[in-house]
């Protein structure tokens, strides 16, 4: 693994102005994520990561807030980037970002298969669009995508409506995909099968991935390390084997024990769920 940063945040802090409060959403965040690595971030609700998320990719809610610190993609900060070149930064195979609720991002009046299309960089021919989307649903985990493609959002199942998001996101080929939450929304059966879509795609495409999520169990599945992230602020990182086998933050550790209590152990620890 190349140990040259592909995404360094650096100090980051956002806070949001609420009906003249101050939220510090993201207080002062450093964190790196390297090519080819599976980065978890953890934290209860409330905890700043869902802000953080957008911040690492600027789709930040149009509120007013007071950004500042730096995200550094391959060596460019795109927080002083101008909006036309990171536009063009996201459409060119740079990173991509998988939100929680699938029909808060689709457009329910178009088909499956136009959304992914429209999330295609480069020029296709019209025979060479419709394979690529196809390879693209499957690629996701879509069975029979040839008819996935011809339906509405509201036509599809949760797990469904996350893999066509899954799909639209790698549509760019990025080389970074963060999922904040992917399974929150989903029952037991279809959250391991969405994110052993995750772990497949992730190894594969020998792509980074940062995952975001409240449940150390989705953790120990997919990730290699591991930030914890508690009002904004990061309270220890380490590798997945090192946090589930002694956490130094007393926060760590509460998390490490409700996740034993929620999971069976067979299920928790990484070295037995990496092993299949």
């Amino acid at each position: 693994m190349n140990d040259a940063p592909l995404l360094q945040v650096e100090g980051l802090k956002v806070h949001l102005h609420v009906g003249g409060a101050v939220i510090q959403a993201v207080d002062g965040v450093d964190l790196v994520v390297r090519p080819g690595e599976c980065v978890g971030i953890v934290g209860e609700s409330g905890s700043g990561k869902s802000t953080l998320a957008r911040a690492m990719v600027q789709l930040l809610p149009n509120v007013e807030m007071t950004l500042s610190g730096r995200v550094i993609f391959d060596a460019t900060d795109i927080v002083s980037m101008p909006r036309p070149a990171l536009r063009r930064l996201r459409r060119a195979g740079s990173f991509s970002i998988v939100f929680q609720d699938p029909l808060g991002y689709l457009n329910p009046t178009r088909r499956v298969g136009v959304q992914v299309a429209e999330a295609l960089s480069g020029s296709y021919s019209r025979g060479e669009k419709r394979h690529r989307v196809e390879s693209l649903l499957e690629e996701a985990g879509l069975p029979e995508p040839e008819i996935v493609m011809r339906r509405y959002p509201h036509e599809l199942s949760g797990g469904m409506r996350q893999r066509v998001l899954i799909a639209i996101a790698l549509a760019s080929s990025p080389r970074l995909l963060i999922a904040d939450e992917p399974t929150s929304a989903l029952d037991t059966t279809v959250q391991l099968r969405v994110l052993r879509t995750l772990r497949r795609l992730h190894r594969d495409r020998a792509m980074a991935l940062v995952l975001i999520t409240h449940d150390l169990g989705v953790v120990a599945q997919l990730c290699d390390r591991v930030y914890v992230m508690y009002r904004g602020r990061m309270l220890e990182e380490a590798d997945v084997f090192t946090l589930f086998d002694a956490p130094r933050d007393p926060y760590s550790a509460r998390l490490v024990a409700l996740s034993r209590q929620r999971h069976a152990p067979t299920l928790l620890h990484p070295a037995l769920l990496n092993s299949g």
